[in-house]
């Protein structure tokens, strides 16, 4: 990287951490120095990952931050790991969301699309779209993402478009793409066909009407149940089960439709089922998915009588006009007056309304453009079983996944939208015919005339959506990135997306270049108010990231939204959380300047791990040695919560609260080369940590990483820590936990009595055999430091005092004689209350030994663990036990 050197900000470590002084600095360090570029190691492994394009309608909320925090942190950790890492940022045209956006402020200013036409309308989109993707890119640089803004991509881009040209083209010349009418969801309000993903359903109290259809020259009748009346004037039939005893004989016939006089007949088809309602279901083919069907199986007329803006049209006979609610209530009244309404039912049922515009959907028949879906699926279905598909992330998802492309239906494509992909279909007026085209046609093929007009619609949003872990990266030229970087490594995304992306993405990946386009599928759930419930602008419990940066730093944010949830989960924001992750943030930064203060001049090249190491500095390199190999093990799994604990508890325990502290009494010690020794432990185990906690909080690493002795430019391009064999020391480990049980146990007992670390106490220690002798004798200076004895005794025959308090580890007893501050019966309850949980201890064990089911199921392991355990316990008891009655006696 000769070409990006530089050199880094040069500035002393000051006191306390200022997330914003660092954040700003360090950025524009990481951008100067091109660090998130991908191909400038042409030698190493590629990963890859695409980031999910949030649409330009707004700020970035904290479900964004979550995603891409989790996708920063695999970024960050693989360059490191000396991959060729490519974070392909981008963004989407989003059509209808954007648009509905763009058309409200335009109805402030008292315009709409129609006065401005289509051309002046899009320009206006367009300014929207560049502001918003500015402001998504300052977000992204506010959290810190290492994204490669050189390869930064937006679904309505030249090159982007030219890929979803080809792809329509392609499966319209293979018969997959067809023109027709259909049932879709359709937005009275926006006047266009919505997604599946762009419905919200609300439970709305409504109403179930009763109706009484007479059969023609009869006196029978059937009663049908609706909780639309007004779509009645669009009914073709009404079906019944054919093994209907109640019915088989009406079957053929036909019924008269109340106010209409239409004449419908009644069909048998097993969509009905016998024991719901009446039995009876009336059939309106251009106004429900399901009778839809029926009215197909039974070639049945569709009859639609309403407007694109939800009105009653020529078909609603005196109705035409009328707003489809008033009309419901119109109808109702006249049904109630021709005594043909039998009854009304409250009734609580879920009403879809659009995400966008508010307004109720409208299950409407429309003539739009499809796809067919079930020859792109089955290729998708047959790679995940036979194992070749994506690998979810948890597994369970897969079937989800699975179940949703094994029942899939043709997918409406085509919007009545201004913003997005034009189709590519062209209309000839000489000769009637129709060009798709994948260059914009001003010659019919087929006549030679030139009036032709294109097709007014767009195509949905999640078409170009679906190609983007390919259109990104050249597709459908065979460019170099393409060859190198694609398929992706990894995808991360909510669950509430795996239908509407995820699977268009693979079935695309499928038919287009033959593979699966990412490696792994990494899902998360949702981010929740501190109450679980979902977050929304109604609820005014949304949380900004922005917010929560200014007031707590990038990295305190990233850490708690990565670390607060499992795969899968939804995770719940709390303020607190947030706070404690800032005092992590804080501990890290105060141990750091701690260890600068007293490395001086201590260079890079000075660190030297090869001479005598005492125990606390065997026992920290084995637990980071250890932290090494589980943090990347738990990083590979996606297990981000876990590496958080894991990471705060070697942190925060093991290396400020102990071996720091261990650390002083060489420091402040007259040895030199001990001091040597320690200043080396310290910076290459504060160096290694910098670099394991880099992925979450990128910010604060790099500024300790600098100041530490180290080689480089920057952390970001630090290789990643590696378990190294020479640093085992399971007999450090052992030692360690002697010493600290011992000095945890003293602090305790001083706690009970109220005795003060700063004052002088006397301590005997009576260990439990020759091994715990010559531990506690090997680090006797430690004892005496750290639990601030005036004298101490190590004694294998000790004898045990009269007056004084007692403490019982694994391996020693511990004896503070304190004559005058303390109250024998005070100890004497002290060690009965210990007594009592030592034997329920022992109880529980036993009894759970004793346990035939457990002792049969449990692994062997786990058997001689509790053992052990109760060999333990049954030792602390009868210690305890006998000094009671020492100070009783």
């Amino acid at each position: 990287m000769e070409e990006t050197k530089q050199a880094a900000p040069e500035t002393a470590m000051p006191t306390t951490y200022d997330p914003k002084e660092a954040e700003k600095k360090w950025y524009d360090y990481w951008l100067k120095g091109q660090y998130f570029k991908a191909g400038q190691r042409q030698d190493a492994k590629p990963y890859t990952m695409v980031i999910p394009p949030p649409n330009v309608t707004g700020m970035l909320h904290i479900g964004h931050a979550l995603d891409f925090t989790l996708q920063d942190i695999m970024a960050r950790t693989k360059r490191m790991q000396g991959y060729d890492a490519l974070w392909l940022p981008g963004s989407d045209h989003a059509g209808i969301a954007t648009q509905t956006k763009v058309e409200q402020k335009l109805r402030e200013e008292g315009v709409t699309r129609y006065d401005l036409g289509r051309e002046k309308f899009l320009e206006k989109v367009w300014e929207w779209k560049e502001h918003y993707a500015g402001t998504i890119r300052e977000q992204w640089a506010k959290m810190g993402f290492s994204l490669d803004y050189s390869r930064e991509r937006f679904t309505l881009d030249e090159g982007l478009s030219k890929a979803v040209r080809e792809v329509f083209v392609r499966l319209y010349e293979k018969g997959l793409i067809y023109r027709g009418k259909y049932i879709i969801n359709w937005d009275p309000a926006a006047r266009t066909a919505l997604s599946d993903i762009e419905v919200e359903y609300k439970e709305v109290q409504g109403a179930l009407y009763h109706l009484k259809y007479p059969v023609k020259d009869s006196n029978e009748f059937i009663v049908v149940a609706t909780t639309r009346p007004e779509t009645m004037l669009g009914d073709t039939a009404v079906a019944v089960h054919p093994e209907d005893e109640r019915y088989k004989h009406l079957i053929g016939k036909t019924l008269v439709l109340p106010i209409i006089g239409r004449e419908i007949p009644i069909v048998g088809d097993e969509y009905v089922e016998k024991e719901f309602g009446s039995g009876a279901v009336k059939i309106t083919p251009a106004h429900d998915p399901n009778d839809f069907e029926v009215g197909r199986r039974h070639d049945l007329p569709q009859v639609l009588v309403m407007d694109e803006s939800g009105n009653m049209n020529e078909n609603a006979g005196k109705y035409q006009g009328m707003d489809r609610f008033e009309c419901r209530k119109q109808i109702v009244a006249d049904m109630k007056e021709l005594g043909v309404l039998i009854k009304i039912e409250e009734h609580v049922h879920q009403v879809g309304h659009s995400e966008r515009s508010g307004a109720v959907v409208e299950p409407y028949l429309s003539t739009q453009w499809f796809v067919k879906m079930k020859p792109l699926a089955e290729r998708a279905i047959e790679a995940q079983k036979s194992g070749q598909g994506a690998n979810f992330v948890p597994d369970r998802f897969e079937k989800i996944y699975l179940h949703w492309i094994e029942n899939i239906r043709d997918w409406c494509i085509s919007r009545q939208l201004w913003w997005g992909h034009r189709i590519p279909a062209w209309y000839c007026g000489d000769c009637g015919e129709m060009i798709v085209s994948r260059e914009d046609a001003s010659v019919c093929p087929h006549c030679g005339g030139s009036h032709l007009t294109q097709d007014n619609d767009v195509l949905d949003t999640w078409f170009s959506s679906a190609l983007w872990p390919f259109s990104t990266l050249g597709w459908p030229e065979q460019t170099e990135d393409l060859k190198r970087y694609y398929p992706t490594d990894l995808l991360v995304t909510g669950y509430d997306i795996i239908y509407f992306w995820v699977a268009r993405m693979i079935f695309s990946g499928l038919e287009y270049t033959d593979q699966i386009p990412f490696k792994d599928v990494l899902i998360h759930g949702l981010v929740r108010d501190a109450e679980g419930r979902k977050m929304s602008k109604s609820l005014g419990n949304g949380v900004d990231p922005l917010e929560v940066i200014e007031k707590y730093g990038a990295d305190a944010m990233r850490f708690m939204i990565s670390t607060g949830s499992t795969p899968g989960q939804d995770l719940r924001f709390r303020w607190e959380k947030v706070e404690q992750a800032r005092n992590f943030a804080n501990k890290i930064w105060n141990a750091s300047r701690f260890v600068l203060m007293n490395l001086g001049d201590f260079q890079a090249s000075d660190i030297d791990l090869s001479g005598e190491l005492g125990t606390a500095d065997r026992w920290i390199l084995h637990r980071l040695n250890e932290t090494v190999r589980e943090v990347t093990r738990l990083i590979d799994a996606y297990e981000f919560g876990e590496t958080g604990r894991l990471l705060y508890n070697f942190i925060w325990d093991d290396l400020c609260d102990w071996y720091i502290e261990f650390s002083k009494l060489s420091l402040y010690g007259s040895d030199e080369a001990a001091k040597k020794t320690t200043k080396s432990v310290l910076a290459y185990v504060l160096d290694r940590t910098q670099r394991l906690i880099h992925p979450f909080m990128p910010f604060i690493s790099e500024e300790i990483w600098q100041h530490l002795p180290h080689e480089g430019e920057t952390i970001t391009l630090a290789a990643w820590p590696t378990f190294e064999a020479r640093f085992e020391a399971a007999d450090a480990v052992r030692e360690m936990e002697l010493l600290m049980d011992i000095i945890r146990t003293v602090r305790n007992i001083r706690a009970e009595v109220n005795v003060p670390m700063s004052k002088k106490v006397e301590l005997l220690v009576k260990p439990a055999g020759e091994e715990s002798l010559a531990i506690l004798k090997r680090n006797e200076e430690y004892v005496q430091r750290f639990c601030n004895t005036s004298a101490l005794s190590i004694e294998l025959g000790l004898a045990t005092p009269e007056k004084a308090m007692t403490g019982i580890v694994t391996g020693a007893e511990l004896f503070l004689p304190l004559a005058g501050l303390i109250d024998i019966a005070q100890e004497i309850a002290r060690l009965e209350k210990e007594l009592t949980t030592l034997h329920g201890e022992v109880d529980r064990i036993e009894k759970k030994l004793a346990n035939q089911g457990f002792v049969a199921k449990a692994p062997a392991k786990v058997i001689d663990e509790e053992k052990a355990k109760l060999a333990d316990y049954a030792d602390k008891r009868d210690k305890v036990s006998a000094r009671l009655a020492e100070l009783r006696g």
